[in-house]
């Protein structure tokens, strides 16, 4: 294996020597493919003019993040992540050590492989383009035009995928064969069961099930002397600046704040105010979806910037969840509600 990191971190090297002024490229592209962005952009966007597909994209990035989470824990011998990797490897001997740098996005508390970006990535994507396609190439798919149309939407799908693994790379957040790991992993649960009518029952007893059997495998662990907190201390004690290490790039941190969405969706799909206002005659108007879409934003972006205490993680956990699952409740019945009951009554005072 130490041949194989420091492979990777010639690649790391290579990446910030020559294309240093790609820096905020670089960043913006590991923005775009964090979970957070489809959670409180992409999410609210789809649900609102495709209920189906933003149903989609939240239940494949779960559970996809879900399965990221046991993979790291299965191959943890193997998740070491450059930034640390360089720094306490006795492979380069007598030689002087390579200098790597490292940024605000660099470090990252969990194991290295596969990589959670590119996992999530690979799956997110691939359900926005399978969900562009009958739209945009309609009864015409044999055409020229139509076949040009979807080589062009796979070119810019796979563009992503490429940009988000330099990208990580270039941060030394993960070397060159853990963000590849991730892409083959993003791509193979795009085909889940249906869940477009799933009771609340379903979505409670989903979140208990993805929670208690990364608790339990994580208890396992414990109980077999594998310390899951190895990767934590690593990165308190390599990273150059220690505001740069987020108690949120925790593996629990990222459960509990996806369990909380997925419980969120599920309470407002089954909740009274969303019957009234996205299922009755109101919902199939693109006024009323485009005012969800603005506010549904503006909500989630003002959930997202709140400052969590950060000095008790049992605290942050909890306090993660209940704002996650209390923020896309909102998102989804309750402002499509309140936008409802105003458009009635402006219409009611019209007449």
């Amino acid at each position: 294996m130490d041949l194989l990191h420091s492979a990777g971190v010639q690649v790391v090297q290579y990446l910030q020597e020559n294309y240093q002024g790609s820096q905020d490229w670089f960043l913006f592209i590991s923005f775009a493919a964090d979970l957070k962005t489809t959670f409180f952009i992409f999410f609210p966007i789809w649900f609102h003019l495709c209920e189906a597909v933003g149903i989609k994209l939240i239940w494949v990035a779960v559970i996809g993040d879900w399965l990221n989470l046991v993979f790291k824990w299965r191959v943890m011998l193997f998740g070491q992540r450059p930034y640390w990797w360089v720094r306490e490897t006795s492979y380069y001997g007598n030689t002087s050590t390579p200098v790597i740098q490292q940024f605000p996005l660099t470090c990252e508390t969990g194991p290295g492989s596969p990589s959670g970006h590119a996992m999530d990535s690979a799956g997110i994507y691939y359900v926005m383009v399978t969900a562009l396609l009958p739209g945009l190439l309609g009864t015409q798919h044999r055409s020229c035009a139509a076949r040009c149309l979807r080589g062009l939407l796979w070119l810019v799908f796979w563009a992503v995928q490429v940009c988000v693994c330099l990208s990580r790379a270039f941060l030394a957040a993960h070397f060159p064969h853990q963000v590849m790991a991730g892409i083959i992993s993003g791509e193979s649960f795009d085909h889940i069961p249906a869940i477009y009518s799933a009771s609340l029952r379903r979505y409670l007893g989903t979140t208990l099930f993805l929670f208690s059997f990364a608790l339990g495998f994580c208890l396992l662990l414990k109980a077999l002397g594998v310390d899951l907190l190895w990767t934590l201390e690593k990165a308190k004690r390599w990273c150059d600046r220690p505001e740069w290490v987020h108690i949120d790039t925790t593996p629990f941190a990222g459960l509990l704040r996806n369990l909380g969405i997925l419980f969120g969706l599920g309470l407002a799909l089954n909740s009274q105010m969303y019957l009234e206002s996205c299922k009755g005659k109101m919902g199939q108007q693109l006024p009323f979806r485009l005012s969800c879409i603005v506010a549904s934003l503006l909500l989630l972006h003002l959930f997202d910037s709140f400052d969590l205490p950060t000095d008790r993680e049992l605290l942050f956990y909890v306090l993660s969840f209940c704002t996650s699952t209390t923020a896309h409740l909102c998102a989804v019945a309750l402002i499509p509600y309140c936008i409802a009951q105003v458009l009635r009554r402006g219409h009611r005072k019209i007449l």
